[in-house]
């Protein structure tokens, strides 16, 4: 999920998405691509404690409607954020990916690269989203875990 992009990168991607480059959304794309987890918005509100909570959301529900960041939900049901892949697009959202929930660490893991297989609906039953979750334990937390008990 992390993607290493420079601040011509997330020009672009505003440009793209009919979005004013201002400084606010260049810092939260900024932050939201160099993280390796989905993140809330009260995760974003410690780091960037410049950016008013009204301003904030608006940027993530602008980003989410364009198709830039999609929502995924933590084991507490609280909405995490993630980017989304290039193929997403204004209201229509294409992260039938893996969200990975740690039990431990409580970090939101979008396993984008896990193969899934088609999902196959009853006759008259139309998709419009799909996800996926599962919970466990996750790489760092299983070897801080085995490192614990040797």
């Amino acid at each position: 999920m992390a993607q290493t992009r420079n601040k011509f990168d997330f020009e672009d991607l505003l440009d793209k998405h009919h979005l004013k480059k201002t400084s606010p959304r260049l810092r939260v794309l900024s932050m939201m691509a160099s993280k390796s987890t989905a993140t809330s918005q009260p995760d974003l509100e410690s780091v960037m404690n410049d950016i008013d909570r009204v301003t904030l959301y608006r940027i993530l529900n602008a980003f989410e409607e364009k198709g830039i960041i999609h929502k995924v939900f933590d084991l507490n049901g609280t909405a995490n954020y993630a980017m989304c892949s290039s193929n997403c697009g204004e209201h229509h959202h294409h992260d039938e990916h893996l969200h990975f929930n740690c039990t431990v660490c409580k970090n939101v893991y979008c396993l984008d690269d896990l193969h899934l297989p088609p999902v196959s609906l009853p006759e008259g039953f139309k998709t419009e989203g799909f996800t996926l979750y599962a919970n466990g334990t996750c790489p760092k937390c299983t070897k801080k875990a085995a490192a614990k008990s040797a």
